[in-house]
């Protein structure tokens, strides 16, 4: 039996579910750990693909300070401790951590109790908890720097085109939104060149909804969708956040980006993640506070960087990953 552990955010989470799935395929319910905070029990609280779950009452220590350090560290030691008995009911061989600090009782537990741990790091730099867990792991898988394929919905593959000219852009700032993004989209809407297809966030919603209302520009903005991939597939260019679930989605779908990196990244990962393909002149990266409409000067050969997207990432990333987990 396998036990999935890790989360807090999105980033983490696409990645357990991903794996979750194809185990599921393969006939194996694995185990969830994960904590009360963050967004773990909203993603897989009632998600029958498990075997079981268990929440933690734990959180992270990066931004914490002082005594309540201490009492985080000794509150993750002391779940750490209460993994053993869950191994043993469950009869856990292996350990798979996503990261985030969601993942901390049971990575520590699985080097504590002598279960193979196997890592996977979502970005181009690494997580402090992933570098304090690395030289116990079995096996790291990261696209960036082993070239380990990244695992995402078949469906940006499958739909995946070659983008000639921008007729329709895509802004994404993801599920909560980011308001240098919107403040763009609707800088580039004034100008009335492109169709707009604009993902706003929740939290953004009503502000940008006024806007194309007040000044009757016709447009897709929404808050959230499910089915982000039709979005996307329908645009030639998208202009985003970093994130390397979002950067290898759009990549798989072969849509030309300009990245956007959230500045307050923990090390930055964004930008770094965003390098990676620029880099390789299949991106295009602006630092936020630089974003203005002569951007649009400098993008060019979109076809070309279009057609060499694919080459990025291959399909099936999960049953890699899922492959070497249980041959390991």
């Amino acid at each position: 039996m396998i036990a999935i552990t890790g989360g807090g955010t999105g980033g983490h989470l696409v990645i357990a579910k991903s794996i979750k799935e194809e185990l599921n395929k393969q006939g194996i319910k694995p185990i969830f750990i994960g904590s009360t905070y963050g967004q773990d029990k909203a993603w897989f609280e009632d998600d029958n693909g498990w075997a079981e779950k268990y929440f933690f009452d734990t959180s992270g220590v990066v931004n914490k300070k002082g005594i309540k350090k201490l009492l985080s560290l000794a509150n993750i030691l002391k779940y750490s401790f209460k993994t053993k008995q869950i191994f043993k009911k469950h009869n856990i061989t292996k350990v798979f951590s996503v990261g985030g600090y969601s993942a901390a009782p049971a990575s520590f537990g699985a080097i504590m109790f002598n279960k193979p741990l196997f890592i996977h790091e979502q970005n181009a730099y690494m997580g402090k908890l992933n570098q304090l867990l690395k030289p116990f792991a079995k096996r790291v898988f990261n696209t960036f720097l082993y070239n380990d394929p990244y695992p995402i919905r078949n469906e940006f593959f499958t739909k995946a085109r070659v983008r000639k000219e921008i007729q329709t852009i895509i802004f994404l700032g993801g599920s909560q939104g980011a308001k240098a993004i919107n403040d763009f989209a609707l800088q580039v809407a004034k100008t009335k060149k492109y169709k707009i297809i604009h993902q706003t966030g929740k939290r953004d919603y009503k502000r940008c909804e006024k806007f194309y209302k007040e000044n009757k520009i016709e447009a897709d903005y929404f808050d959230f969708s499910k089915n982000i991939v039709d979005k996307i597939s329908v645009a030639d260019f998208a202009i985003s956040r970093a994130g390397a679930s979002t950067l290898f989605e759009l990549s798989a779908n072969q849509i030309p980006t300009l990245f956007v990196p959230y500045p307050y990244a923990a090390g930055n990962h964004q930008y770094y993640n965003a390098k990676f393909l620029s880099d390789k002149n299949l991106a295009f990266l602006s630092l936020q506070n630089e974003l203005n409409l002569d951007i649009f000067d400098e993008i060019k050969n979109i076809d070309i960087i279009s057609q060499k997207l694919k080459e990025i990432n291959s399909v099936n990333g999960a049953k890699f990953i899922v492959d070497e987990i249980l041959k390991g």
